[in-house]
């Protein structure tokens, strides 16, 4: 979307701000006291509640002024070790984030998915479509632990499983032609892609494994039903994470220049899911933490992005 209509879009968005505000005002000088108008002026209250969310999710909008905060996003899934117990946490995780774009109205596909031995995935990517889709998503990157009584486990003892979560932007036409890269620095791997799609996808190599040699980046696809198709999608994703690299070590630069480098501290994860022997998500970089552990798994992460 340009940015002629990201404007009018945020126009049409405050016109309709106004308009809730116009009518919690007609209800309040409608009704007065008289008791009978209780259902308006619930209605209204309601009307308040929901402004009151958008304009804090505006709020947010706002703040998301990086280069490719307004695109659409690749999500990456990888299983830790330990496991069916952080395969079956790595598809959590898959659904927690289907329920969250879903919910913002972005639409997803499933770019490439590795199914676990005996349950949940090994890894998967989603393509996730919509306006700032990389700019809610992006602060989701590291390591997510999860605590719990496990439910592959006979004795059902505690467990603690580690997912990793990469994200990249889907870019643009002309940035992806603006990157070069040589072919003698990639490595190119065919495979069978497997599940739904026929024979076609079941019998023959059309799945793609690439890894930019230079970095050691890698990435699969399984996305399309040809293999021509599937390298030009897996190599898409080699140059967003090219990108997303390259700003990454600016950034890293910056803060050395400036002296605000973190001190490590025990553990690798961003945010801790508990649900034993106590309920809470707690993000390790801003503090924000909730209780509400399965409304979290069930896609409520705006608080956290």
């Amino acid at each position: 979307m340009t940015k002629l209509n990201r404007h009018k879009a945020s126009l049409q968005i405050a016109r309709n701000w106004q308009v809730l505000l116009e009518d919690a005002k007609t209800a309040l000088e409608i009704c007065g006291d008289d008791p009978e108008s209780l259902e308006l002026l619930q209605e209204s209250q309601e009307n308040l509640w929901i402004l009151e969310k958008e304009l804090n999710a505006f709020e947010l909008q706002v703040l998301l002024t990086g280069p490719h905060d307004s695109k659409g996003a690749l999500l990456t899934l990888i299983s830790g070790a330990g496991g069916t117990e952080a395969q079956d946490w790595a598809q959590m995780l898959q659904r927690m984030y289907l329920r969250f774009a879903e919910g913002r109205g972005y639409k997803v596909s499933t770019v490439e998915e590795m199914p676990g031995e005996e349950a949940g995935i090994k890894s998967a990517t989603l393509k996730v479509e919509g306006e700032f889709a990389y700019g809610y998503l992006k602060g989701e990157k590291g390591t997510h632990r999860l605590v719990r009584l496990s439910p592959f486990n006979a004795q059902n003892k505690r467990q603690t499983s580690f997912a990793k979560v990469e994200i990249m932007p889907i870019l643009e036409e002309q940035e992806l032609s603006d990157i070069d890269i040589p072919d003698s620095d990639l490595e190119v791997t065919t495979m069978r892609s497997g599940g739904a799609g026929g024979q076609n996808v079941n019998k023959v190599e059309t799945g793609v494994r690439m890894r930019h040699i230079p970095t050691g980046i890698s990435v699969r696809c399984t996305q399309e039903r040809t293999q021509l198709q599937n390298k030009r999608i897996a190599l898409e994703m080699i140059k967003a994470k090219l990108i997303v690299v390259q700003e990454e070590q600016r950034a890293k630069e910056l803060e050395e220049i400036k002296g605000d480098l973190i001190e490590a501290a025990w553990g690798t994860q961003v945010r801790n899911y508990v649900f034993q022997p106590y309920k809470l998500v707690k993000d390790t970089r801003t503090g924000h933490e909730t209780s509400r552990a399965q409304d979290v798994l069930d896609g409520d992460l705006i608080d956290f992005v």
